[in-house]
C-alpha cells in the first residue's frame, strides 16, 4: 500500500492519526493545562464550567455531570517545528455537558462510543455516533458538547494539533 492509499478503512483512520491529523472533541474537550507539561500527564481532570451553562436543547441552566478528559500522550511533531500532537480520551457520563469553548490548535473527535451531540458556531447541533468524527478548525466557537443519552455513557478520542508543550487546549468562552 502506498501513502495515498494506505488500505481498508481502520488503517487509513490510523495512518492520519499517526500523520498528525486530528480526531477531537467533540464538545468535551476543556483540557486546562497551561506552561511546561508534567513529567507524567494526570490520570484525569473534571472538566470545570458545566453547571452554569443551558443544554442544547435550551432548557434553564442546571448541575449536570462534568466531563472526564485522560491524557494518552503528546509528543513534539519533528516534521512541524513547534507544534505538538496531543491524544486524550473524553469521558461522558450520562447527561454530562460541555460548555462553550475555542483551541488554540486543530481538533478532531472520534466517538468511540455511546452518542456526542455537539454544536460549532454557525452549524445545527449533530449526534455523532460512534466511528463518526467532526474537525474544528482553531479558534473556532465550540457552542457545546453533551452527552446525547440520559442513561449511557459516551466516549470520544480527541486529538489536538498546536504549538508546543502541550497546553493549554482549551480556551473557554466567557
Amino acid at each position: 500500500m502506498s501513502a495515498f492509499h494506505p488500505g481498508p478503512l481502520p488503517a487509513r483512520l490510523m495512518a492520519l492519526v499517526a500523520g498528525g491529523a486530528v480526531l477531537v472533541a467533540a464538545g468535551a474537550l476543556l483540557v486546562a493545562r497551561s506552561g511546561n507539561p508534567p513529567a507524567e500527564a494526570p490520570a484525569s481532570s473534571v472538566m470545570p464550567g458545566h453547571a452554569h451553562a443551558e443544554s442544547a436543547a435550551g432548557a434553564a441552566p442546571t448541575s449536570r455531570p462534568a466531563s472526564v478528559v485522560k491524557p494518552v500522550s503528546c509528543e513534539a511533531l519533528p516534521n512541524v517545528p513547534g507544534k505538538s500532537i496531543t491524544t486524550v480520551t473524553v469521558d461522558f457520563p450520562p447527561g454530562a455537558y460541555t460548555p462553550a469553548h475555542r483551541h488554540p490548535g486543530s481538533v478532531t473527535a472520534y466517538v468511540i462510543k455511546g452518542a456526542v451531540r455537539s454544536q460549532m458556531a454557525g452549524g445545527p447541533p449533530q449526534v455523532y455516533g460512534p466511528g463518526t468524527s467532526w474537525f474544528e478548525p482553531p479558534g473556532a466557537l465550540h457552542m457545546f458538547a453533551e452527552n446525547a443519552s440520559a442513561a449511557e455513557p459516551a466516549q470520544i478520542l480527541a486529538v489536538f494539533v498546536a504549538d508546543d508543550n502541550c497546553g493549554p487546549l482549551v480556551i473557554p468562552e466567557k
